[in-house]
């Protein structure tokens, strides 16, 4: 009997012991496959939605999307990397200030009178654009004229002419509105 009882003490501890361990490995393995079923369930309502043939047409367009993506952040980088390199365009006052000298140098090379010239720095909040407007009214002969402008134009700065009015009397009278355009940060 006591025996008996040893042996029923002993296995009755034993059976504790395992029974909750194998017990809660029990509980955590049914947890696992209940989650998995659950997903296997969710994956053939997709895939009786969306068919392979769909599948892989949107695989194909994610890669061709993604292509294009890349080629334009490569496309932006360079162009960025290229506007920044170009000094001239970054604005710098003694860069504009030669210009403008230039100006009058060139009226005198071209034998042009100038009659009024007037600059102002143009009100814009955006980094790139429009910077600084020059606005000339000048006196001269056709030929000087032309020649004038074309060494405004031929200048390192990006110069935009946007605005002439040329008018003949006794001498070409031009009134010409200038913008350099340029970087600001």
């Amino acid at each position: 009997m006591i025996y008996t009882m040893i042996v029923a003490g002993i296995f009755a501890f034993a059976y504790m012991f395992f029974w909750d361990s194998s017990f809660n490995s029990f509980e955590s393995v049914r947890s696992n496959v209940v989650n998995l079923d659950r997903k296997i369930n969710a994956d053939r309502l997709y895939l009786q939605a969306n068919p392979e043939s769909k599948i892989v047409q949107l695989d194909k367009e994610i890669l061709i999307t993604n292509k294009k993506m890349l080629a334009h952040k490569d496309n932006n980088a360079y162009i960025k990397s290229k506007i920044e390199t170009i000094s001239s365009l970054i604005y710098d006052e003694r860069t504009w200030g030669e210009y403008l000298d230039s100006i009058s140098k060139n009226a005198q090379k071209y034998h042009v009178k100038i009659k009024a010239f007037s600059n102002t720095y143009a009100q814009t909040n955006s980094a790139f654009g429009h910077i600084l407007d020059i606005s000339i009214s000048a006196t001269a002969n056709y030929k000087n004229t032309f020649l004038f402008i074309n060494s405004l134009e031929k200048s390192e700065l990006v110069v935009d002419i946007h605005d002439f009015n040329i008018k003949a009397q006794n001498s070409l009278n031009s009134d010409l509105n200038i913008s350099v355009w340029g970087i600001t940060y």
